[in-house]
């Protein structure tokens, strides 16, 4: 029996009910805030029960599920299939163009919040595993469906909670994150999230600038001054440059404006700022949230350091308080098993050249490297609409990647058969 081709053609035959699947994952309103994935985690336990597949729960916060589901022959080889259930909030709805979670097909495209971060990648994961237990393929390893509720928000009750609990581990792991069709991302940037606040002195707003002190103001030096983040050196190892090399050709190509300088430089994203009470007040205090992300060759711990320093520079001496993810950036080599034959999969389905990038965001991919865990991403998706409005996926990209799932699984872990 020739598994590989089989079940190619198979997913041809039923990529219906594929698309089908996806778009029913969509209409689930699982938005994180609040991160309710009951409704849409007991369907997926559902849909995989008629498959013949049981599935564990683990309830890792109120309404937030972790789902693990297992195939295959216990040996020394453990796949994992990663995806979220959650994500980003709709938003203001007049601003879309049809219902966020409508979960329907238009164009060649599948609509919705999620389409492409990502359910139409965790569709395609949960379809391939449940058409190999379908079809009868006798694997010669593990594969597991990793299913989490909390990536959108940090990931805390999701990947980190189940692999720090012990519930579930491996040998390889692919997460569904949303991806170029032909470049699966096998590398992140780290990050340094945090917040300050600028304390100042409230006095009536006629006589500022002569009297008060105004928080605002001294926050306003700091945001530029804190722009000199990037100004830091990455001493990049010797190993990362090839595949920064390759990635900042992938960028320059793929994009419409350059921005490839993002993967050896410290970025700087002044999220939110909080202050003052009335215009006609002094500003007391003024809090401000910062994005930064971090390049190889670079510890966090540096820029929070030089955070520091720079706003000393302007007469700040703040606390910086830890939000979102800190850490530095981590990577899965090209010469990994999982790396190569996930890339080798896109190629014999696309026809097309294909190789690993680095990503300049996060992920839960960090979780897995920080377990051991050799990981990559690789999911459909329509790049330029994530966390936007008027989401959506291509269908071709979903069936694609749904193919790439399935022969990786039968390529990484092998068949009893020998075929």
């Amino acid at each position: 029996m020739d598994w590989k081709k089989t079940v190619l053609e198979e997913i041809d035959k039923r990529q219906d009910e594929l698309i089908d699947l996806c778009c029913k994952l969509i209409q689930f309103p699982s938005e994180n805030p609040p991160g309710d994935t009951r409704d849409i985690s007991k369907f997926i336990t559902d849909y995989l029960k008629e498959a013949g597949i049981e599935t564990a729960t683990h309830e890792s916060e109120q309404h937030m599920f972790n789902l693990l589901s297992t195939v295959g022959t216990k040996s020394d080889k453990h796949l994992l299939f990663c995806g979220h259930t959650d994500v980003v909030p709709a938003g203001d709805l007049s601003r879309w163009d049809f219902s966020p979670f409508a979960g329907e097909v238009k164009d060649g495209y599948i609509l919705g919040r999620g389409a492409s971060d990502m359910k139409c990648g965790l569709g395609g994961l949960i379809f391939a595993t449940a058409l190999l237990k379908r079809l009868g393929v006798p694997l010669a390893g593990e594969l597991s469906l990793f299913i989490v509720p909390d990536e959108e928000t940090g990931g805390h009750f999701g990947v980190p909670w189940v692999l720090e609990r012990g519930l579930i581990t491996g040998t390889a792991a692919v997460i569904a994150e949303p991806s170029s069709p032909e470049h699966p991302t096998i590398g992140q940037k780290g990050s340094a999230w945090f917040e300050f606040t600028v304390e100042g002195t409230p006095g009536h707003g006629s006589l500022s600038p002569f009297k008060g002190d105004s928080a605002i103001v001294k926050a306003a030096k700091a945001i530029e001054v804190l722009q000199r983040l990037t100004d830091m050196k990455p001493n990049i190892p010797e190993e990362m440059r090839d595949i920064i090399e390759i990635s900042k050709k992938y960028v320059r190509e793929r994009e419409k404006t350059d921005v490839s300088a993002v993967y050896d430089h410290v970025t700087v994203n002044i999220g939110t700022i909080h202050g003052g009470t009335k215009a006609n007040v002094v500003a007391d205090r003024c809090t401000i949230e910062v994005d930064s992300r971090v390049p190889f060759g670079i510890d966090y711990r540096d820029v929070l350091n030089e955070a520091k320093r720079l706003l000393l520079e302007v007469g700040i001496d703040a606390e910086l308080k830890p939000i979102g993810f800190r850490g530095n950036a981590n990577w899965t080599p090209s010469s990994e098993e999982i790396v190569r034959y996930l890339v080798e999969s896109i190629t014999d389905v696309s026809g097309k050249e294909a190789y690993g990038v680095l990503q300049w965001a996060s992920s839960d991919a960090r979780h897995f490297r920080n377990h051991g865990i050799p990981v990559l991403q690789y999911g459909p998706a329509e790049l330029s609409t994530i966390h936007n409005f008027n989401e959506r996926a291509p269908v071709w990209q979903v069936v694609q990647a749904a193919k790439v799932y399935a022969l990786t699984a039968i390529k990484y872990l092998g068949t009893t058969d020998g075929s």
